[in-house]
């Protein structure tokens, strides 16, 4: 690769950093306080957010017919979401330990806690758990993916990609052979580094 495309990727991510920063400087401006992983509020933000609360019989009534005809196709994703849930992890559970890949941290990309915020009423807490989850389990397994191209396959396609995973940008580009051949095992030992 070269020493621009490190450079411009090693700005990425100096700029990622410098997002988190912000937003948790905003989550303060919020008065968020994060205790143990969870976000608390001051007592009069809380109760200033249950009196945005929209009630559930108007928030269900009060939607479109498109919105309640399309909300079964929606929940009926649970099925194929927990099916990749349950292979991407038996995946790595299997092959990871065989390929000498450290394990991806369920916890880190699937995070439910929108359901606790007082604003919401209960079929919106739902849906934001379902979202939580859904997308989630398709950030998990794409880094496991990910994680599992890069040991097997990490030359980049011919043709661009639209959004690829993080580790995309540090394969092989389509047709350096040489790279491949004498720089795979290298970059196979770089996965849990990336």
């Amino acid at each position: 690769m070269s020493e621009k495309i490190t450079s411009l990727l090693d700005r990425i991510r100096e700029l990622e950093k410098d997002i988190d920063r912000e937003i948790e400087e905003q989550r303060q401006k919020a008065e968020a306080a994060i205790k143990s992983g969870v976000a608390h509020f001051t007592d009069e933000v809380r109760a200033h957010h249950r009196k945005l609360k929209t009630g559930l019989i108007k928030y269900v009534f009060g939607g479109s017919l498109p919105f309640l005809l399309s909300a079964p196709v929606t929940y009926a994703l649970i099925v194929p979401l927990l099916l990749l849930d349950l292979f991407a992890t038996l995946h790595q559970k299997v092959c990871f330990p065989l390929y000498g890949i450290r394990q991806v941290r369920r916890a880190d990309y699937i995070v439910l806690d929108r359901h606790r915020l007082s604003y919401l009423n209960g079929l919106e807490k739902l849906n934001c758990v379902y979202c939580g989850y859904g997308n989630g389990v398709i950030a998990y397994a794409r880094e496991i993916a990910g994680r599992t191209e890069q040991y097997w396959c990490p030359i980049k396609h011919a043709k661009n990609v639209r959004s690829p995973h993080s580790r995309y940008s540090r394969f092989f580009d389509y047709g350096d052979a040489q790279g491949y051949r004498s720089k795979l095992q290298e970059l196979r030992k770089a996965i849990d580094t990336l």
